[in-house]
């Protein structure tokens, strides 16, 4: 598999950027993953990089993009905080990955049993975790549908409110960075949700920017 040029991305569409993605956990789900020669990629992009995406996803050990997606060196910004929570960094660093790196798409990639969902809906507070929780705190109060038991033992709960965290990741990068909302607009990038089923390994794609 080559390493991405600066020819290859520019010629990268959003939507062939997101096909990309999906062919690549395809290959994963299969076991099929492309036969690369890391050490070359990482000589051929020392010089310069050329990513065609920007995934946002938990730091969660089993919810690697580049695994995930089967993806090699030089071809996707990786971007790991627990929750797979926006804050001014993250948009920062989206903001470079897209408009001055040339990424074509945004994923924020949200997972089942996710340990920071599963805190954030029983009011953990410890240390730093306490703010970052915080964070997903509204879509916890935005899952309405189920009244009783919503806490980390209710796993119908804890996929609901993961699945709304993503959804209120999406748009809060569009709300909050006129640069990504006025690249989506001008059809140069795209922003889409996602979920891993870390059982499975597969990645089901929500389309909502």
């Amino acid at each position: 598999m080559k390493t991405l040029t600066k020819e290859d991305q520019e010629a990268i569409t959003p939507i062939m950027a997101l096909n990309l993605l999906e062919e690549g956990n395809k290959r994963f789900v299969n076991n099929l993953k492309i036969n690369r020669n890391l050490l070359q990629q990482a000589n051929e992009t020392s010089d310069s990089q050329h990513p065609f995406a920007v995934v946002l996803s938990c730091i969660d050990s089993r919810t690697s993009a580049e695994l995930i997606f089967d993806q090699g060196l030089g071809d996707i910004f990786s971007i790991r905080i627990a929750g797979n929570i926006i804050n001014e960094d993250v948009l920062g660093s989206m903001e470079f990955g897209c408009k001055v790196a040339g990424a074509k798409i945004i994923v924020v990639l949200g997972h089942t049993k996710c340990g920071a969902i599963k805190g954030a809906c029983d009011h953990v507070e410890m240390g730093n975790l306490t703010a970052l929780l915080s964070k997903i705190r509204p879509a916890v109060d935005d899952e309405q549908t189920i009244k009783e038991n919503r806490n980390s033992s209710n796993s119908e709960f804890i996929e609901k409110v993961a699945a709304i965290n993503v959804s209120r990741s999406v748009k809060s990068i569009i709300e909050r960075s006129p640069i990504l909302k006025e690249m989506v607009e001008g059809g140069q990038i795209q922003i889409v949700g996602g979920n891993h089923d870390i059982a499975t390994g597969i990645v089901t794609f929500i389309h909502e920017g």
